[in-house]
């Protein structure tokens, strides 16, 4: 961009991202391919196709990407991801979840085997030049972390580096055990910019301030952040009668009262892990004004629930959503620039606005 952002990467002098950044609709389009199609995003569960032979038609980002995407479990064993869009006409070729031995188009009978590769065509035998390569289904990069699956369609952003954090803190569950409650997910309309309620759960300094139950069970004294390169985590410090986790000897965090890990995968996804499971947050964009938050929720051990950081998620949604929707209109302000950054309490706002900086002026 010729008028491009910038963070600076000392968080004592940075400013925050500029308000024509939450306002310019241009900014707002341009993001869809400089973020969120070179970006992991969140693919669900893999019981979606646990067996061979499955497969699973997923829309990612609806209402924004709107890209139709397909999970494989191929008869070798083998998970893919690829479009779900046929090469000759533009149909999406499964339209329903289910046990395939190839994928056909009902459209005008292309067919494709498990991994993707062009198969036969009906009537195209005086076609020249036919088949070619991108008459194939086109393959993206798919990895699998516990139960759950992840995919990018683009971009060079790796995911060991995410994978090895999250395996460091939270790796002693048992992560294949975890079961989806959907009883307990629950989905919010946000009247606000994505990247505002991203900005809201990416720092603890208004928990004392807007969530007063919440700070009745974290030790607000104790609250960090910690920066990883695509990823970051706040560590949420439990008081007195908080459920906290009960780490394994030679854990990092083993002996400390810890009652809640806040991962944050850029540029969207949340992973709250409490000790009775994990709560899910997809921050999916609608419009430049219009956010959907969908929450998630998978349990392991529900007994620990009552007396848990996480015990009022609804709660804490709902004031969120207030401060947000606050914030949008605000940032509309003509008097409003920028702000400032705590160097103390919004590290991890500072880490998100320098990589979405960086992705835009690419």
């Amino acid at each position: 961009m010729s008028d491009g952002f910038h963070i600076d990467p000392d968080i004592r002098k940075a400013e925050t991202l500029p308000a024509r950044f939450y306002r310019d609709a241009t900014v707002f389009e341009l993001m869809k391919e400089k973020v969120f199609l070179s970006s992991w995003q969140w693919m669900g569960d893999y019981d979606q196709i646990e067996f061979p032979g499955y497969v699973f038609p997923k829309t990612i980002l609806e209402q924004y990407l709107s890209e139709p995407l397909l999970l494989v479990h191929t008869e070798d064993g083998k998970l893919r991801c690829m479009t779900n869009v046929c090469t000759h006409r533009g149909n999406l070729v499964v339209n329903e979840p289910g046990k395939a031995k190839n994928l056909v188009c009902m459209y005008h009978g292309r067919k494709f085997g498990l991994d993707g590769k062009f198969q036969s065509m009906p009537e195209f035998q005086e076609a020249e030049g036919f088949p070619r390569d991108c008459d194939s289904l086109h393959n993206f990069d798919l990895r699998r972390w516990g139960n759950w699956l992840f995919a990018k369609m683009g971009g060079d952003i790796p995911f060991d580096n995410v994978e090895e954090v999250l395996n460091e803190r939270v790796g002693f569950l048992p992560l294949n055990d975890f079961y989806h409650d959907p009883g307990r997910d629950r989905s919010y309309l946000v009247n606000a910019h994505w990247a505002l309620y991203c900005d809201n759960y990416l720092e603890g300094f208004h928990i004392p301030f807007v969530h007063k139950d919440l700070n009745t069970s974290l030790d607000y004294g104790e609250y960090n952040t910690e920066i990883f390169e695509y990823c970051n985590l706040q560590v949420g410090f439990g008081n007195d009668g908080t459920e906290c986790f009960d780490f394994p000897d030679g854990h990092v965090d083993h002996g400390k009262n810890i009652a809640a890990y806040y991962f944050w995968i850029y540029p969207n996804l949340m992973l709250n892990f409490y000790p009775w499971g994990l709560s899910v947050n997809l921050v999916q964009p609608i419009t430049i004004d219009r956010t959907r938050v969908s929450f998630l929720t998978y349990l392991f051990d529900e007994s620990k629930i009552g007396a848990s950081a996480g015990a009022l998620l609804d709660k804490v949604e709902r004031e969120d959503e207030f401060v947000v929707e606050g914030v949008h209109k605000g940032v509309k302000s003509r008097f409003y620039q920028a702000g400032r950054f705590s160097p103390r309490r919004e590290k991890g706002v500072h880490h998100f606005h320098r990589l979405i900086a960086d992705a835009l002026n690419r």
